[in-house]
């Protein structure tokens, strides 16, 4: 079990956030403690964006560090309306790719799978298809 890799796979939008869980540390007998991190669909306005626990639990589960990390936002969150930012996300090479519309354009962040530093380019699409392809085709050009 890799220590400090996110799991996006496991992640939940909840709030106007994105929950992340990784294993923080491996407990005697191999058995994994969880934390999490969070993005803000406001960015770095939000409070929490790219937020380590605030909450400080942790647990053996992934459901249930999720279930922590929800209940903190449900109180805490500052994302007044939402519209689930992160609904189109997808994972590739175990990146994170999140796309976003705005009108009839798309753009995208980009995350590796051990930072949470957005590095995708400055390009705008003119569909979600277009988008993803795009990063595909450069992550996939990246690994030969």
């Amino acid at each position: 079990m890799i220590i400090n890799r996110f799991i996006y796979k496991n992640s939940v939008s909840h709030q106007g956030y994105l929950i992340i869980p990784y294993v923080l540390a491996i407990a005697p007998k191999n058995y994994p403690i969880y934390s999490y991190k969070l993005l803000s669909e406001l960015g770095h306005k939000g409070n929490f964006h790219i937020g380590e626990n605030p909450t400080g639990l942790y647990t053996n589960s992934i459901e249930k560090i999720i279930k922590v990390a929800q209940s903190h936002l449900s109180e805490n969150s500052d994302v007044e309306h939402y519209d689930d930012y992160f609904k189109l996300r997808y994972i590739y090479n175990d990146d994170l790719i999140i796309i976003h519309q705005e009108g009839d354009k798309f753009f995208y962040d980009h995350y590796k799978p051990d930072n949470l530093t957005n590095i995708a380019a400055p390009k705008i699409f003119q569909s979600e298809y277009e988008c993803i392809n795009w990063v595909k085709a450069g992550l996939d050009q990246a690994k030969t």
